[in-house]
Parts: structure tokens; sequence; C-alpha cells
């Protein structure tokens, strides 16, 4: 990866693996925004933005993300990742899965134009497949491994947390199905896989780095 070119790095992970972690320590150590779903969300209920909504924005101002921002809070793009839920609002009801999704690709490129960052899930790997400096990532992790993760965040009891498991790779495999046309399980959708394993969240991130080096 050109360090010397915005570039992109897509976090894409199993539930439990501690993906969303790494994600946040490699922008933090690499001094770009962390886009993560936390933040596509309060965007979208902010703004009720939809794909056409954000493409008449577009039209209005040439950094429109920008001036998301700007309306959310003074900070900028880089310290602006964790949102405080008072700007949160909830979603119009006539927003469909695929209004969703639409906006989200919007806004990733958008993050994208504004300059080198880090992405976590929203089909990334996909959403980015054109963009000459990306490099995606997959970090997955044993059953056991997600379970005691689960429990010990959530406070879940064994069951509820393979219940969230389920669920969710559920969710998010029919998701990356429907609009990438890909299983996420794919090992050729990424340039590197890690498991999560024996690793804390700073070896994971580490073991990103020294990979880009």
């Amino acid at each position: 990866m050109n360090f010397n070119e915005p570039f992109v790095i897509t976090i894409s992970r199993e539930v439990g693996s501690g993906g969303h972690t790494v994600g946040s320590i490699l922008s933090q150590k690499l001094n770009v925004p962390y886009c993560d779903k936390l933040l596509l969300e309060s965007l979208q209920k902010q703004f009720n933005l939809t794909a056409g909504g954000i493409e008449k924005l577009k039209g209005q101002k040439k950094n429109w993300l920008t001036d998301f921002f700007d309306k959310i809070t003074p900070m900028p793009p880089a310290q602006a990742l964790g949102l405080n839920p008072k700007y949160v609002k909830e979603f119009r009801a006539d927003i469909t899965t695929d209004d969703v999704f639409e906006a989200e690709v919007k806004i990733l490129n958008g993050f994208a134009d504004l300059g080198s960052c880090v992405i976590a899930g929203r089909s990334g790997f996909f959403v980015f497949k054109n963009h000459p400096y990306t490099l995606n990532v997959f970090l997955t992790a044993s059953k056991d491994y997600r379970v005691n993760r689960i429990m010990a965040k959530q406070g879940l009891s064994e069951q509820d947390a393979l219940k969230v498991i389920e669920s969710i790779d559920k969710a998010r495999e029919n998701y990356i199905q429907r609009y990438a046309g890909v299983s996420r399980y794919d090992a050729r959708n990424y340039d590197i896989v890690l498991k999560a394993d024996g690793h804390t969240e700073e070896q994971l991130a580490g073991l990103i780095l020294s990979y880009i080096g």
C-alpha cells in the first residue's frame, strides 16, 4: 500500500473476534478517521438520509460530508468518531433496506473522498473494490473464543451468546450476499485473513501493520 496516496483499510469480521477494536487501534496508529456502524447510523438518523437525499446534498456542496460533521460537532472528522447519543434520531419509516445500503455506500465513498480512512464492515471490501489503494482484512475466531468474549463483554449466558452469534452471522451473510453477490467467508475477498485466538487486539493490529510494511 502506498501511504503517499489516500488509502482505505476495510475490516470485515465475525462478531466476537475483536475486529471493531482492531479497526479503531489501526485508525489511531495511522492517524486516520475510523468509520464504523455507529457513525453511519448516526449520520443517517440525524439527517434522515436516503441515497437520493445524499445526491441532492452532494449537488449543493462540494464537501458535503464535511458539512455533516460541522453540523454534528465542531470537532474535525478524525475526532468525531464517538458520536453522543443526543445526536441520534429515529429512522423514517419509509426508508427501506435498499435505501440504507445505497446511503451507506455514498457515505463510505464520501469518507474516502476526504482522504485515508479505516472502514469497519458495511461491505467495505465490495464498496472499494475499484479503489487503487485498498487493504481488505477479515478477522475470524473459533466459536469458543467468540462465545467467551461476548459473554464477558455483554454479561450473557453461554446459550444467549450463542444465539447472538448465530443471529448476527446469518444477518451479515445475508446482507453481503444480497448486495455484494458473494459470501463474506470467501477468502478471495480479502488481502489478509487473521484468526484472533491467542492474540490481543493490539497484536492483531500490529500484524496488519507489519503486513502493510
